[in-house]
C-alpha cells in the first residue's frame, strides 16, 4: 500500500510541474494501481483541478486529456463513431466499471505498463504524447523511454484510420496474455504487440491490409517475447499470428458508427 505525508491538490500546471520535480513527490492520476506498489513518497500531487478530464474533437483529431478515465473513453459516442467501437471494445475487459470510472488514460501512459491494453491501442491508432515541458512527443517514442518528470496533459489520436483489438485472457477481465492492436489508414496496416510480456511494440507498419499469414508468422518469429505465471515465451509466440490475423481482418471490416 502506497504511503503519502502530504497530499496536495495543484492549482496550476506550473505549480504541478514544480512540485514534481522533487524524487520525493508522485503524481496520483488515478491511484488504481499505484496504491498497490508499496511507495513511500513525500508528497501526492492530484491534477484534478486542472481541467484535464475532457475529451475534445477538433477537425482532424480527438485530444484527451489525461485525466480522463477509462470510462469516459470506454462510453463517448464520438470517440467510438469515429474509430468502430474500438474503445468500447478494448476498454470493457479491463477489471471491472468501477476500477475504469477512477483509472486515467494519462496514468496508463506514463506507467508504460507492459499489460496496457490501453497503451498497446494509442500505440496502433499513432497518438502523440502532449507534455507541459517538452511539448509534443509521439508515444512511439515516449513509450521506450525511462520514466521522467514531466507531466502528461493530453493524448492526440489522428482521425481517418480504422482500428481492432484482440486479445487472450485467462478470465474475462484478468490482465492479457497477449493483446494486438491494429490500424488501417491510408498509409497501411499498424501493428502493436502488447503484454509480451514486455511493454507494447509496433512490430510491423504500412503493410498490404490483406497480407496473409505468413506475413504474421514471420513477424511473430522476429518479435521478442518472454515468460511469466500467465503464459510461456512460446505460447505467446504461437497465437501471436492469430490474434494479428484476426486483427487485420476486423481492421478491413471496420465501418464508422
Amino acid at each position: 500500500m502506497a504511503k503519502y505525508r502530504n497530499y496536495i491538490v495543484a492549482q496550476s500546471l506550473e505549480e504541478a510541474y514544480a512540485l514534481n520535480a522533487k524524487k520525493s513527490a508522485v503524481i496520483v492520476a488515478g491511484n488504481m494501481w499505484l496504491r498497490m506498489c508499496g511507495l513511500n513518497k513525500q508528497t501526492a500531487i492530484d491534477l484534478s483541478a486542472l481541467g484535464l478530464d475532457k475529451i475534445e474533437e477538433t477537425e482532424d483529431a480527438f485530444v484527451i486529456g489525461s485525466m480522463a478515465t477509462l470510462r469516459q473513453m470506454e462510453t463517448h459516442a464520438a470517440l467510438n463513431a469515429a474509430f468502430g467501437g474500438v474503445f468500447r471494445d478494448a476498454l470493457v475487459p479491463i477489471v471491472g466499471t468501477q476500477f475504469r470510472n477512477t483509472a486515467t488514460v494519462g496514468g496508463s501512459v506514463y506507467s508504460r505498463f507492459g499489460f496496457s491494453d490501453v497503451s498497446a491501442l494509442l500505440l496502433a491508432l499513432n497518438a502523440q504524447v502532449m507534455l507541459h515541458a517538452r511539448g509534443a512527443v509521439k508515444l512511439s517514442d515516449y513509450q521506450q523511454e525511462a520514466w521522467d518528470r514531466d507531466i502528461i496533459t493530453h493524448i492526440r489520436i489522428p482521425k481517418e484510420q480504422r482500428a481492432a483489438v484482440q486479445s487472450v485472457r485467462l478470465s474475462a477481465t484478468d490482465i492479457p496474455v497477449l493483446v494486438c492492436a491494429a490500424s488501417l489508414s491510408e498509409e497501411g496496416l499498424r501493428l502493436v504487440l502488447g503484454a509480451r510480456p514486455a511493454r507494447a511494440q509496433i512490430v510491423a507498419d504500412r503493410l498490404a491490409p490483406d497480407c496473409g499469414v505468413e506475413t504474421f508468422e514471420e513477424i511473430a518469429g522476429r518479435t521478442a517475447f518472454g515468460s511469466n505465471l500467465r503464459a510461456s515465451e512460446a505460447y505467446r509466440r504461437k497465437i501471436a499470428p492469430v490474434l494479428m490475423l484476426r486483427a487485420a481482418r476486423a481492421c478491413r471490416e471496420v465501418t464508422q458508427e
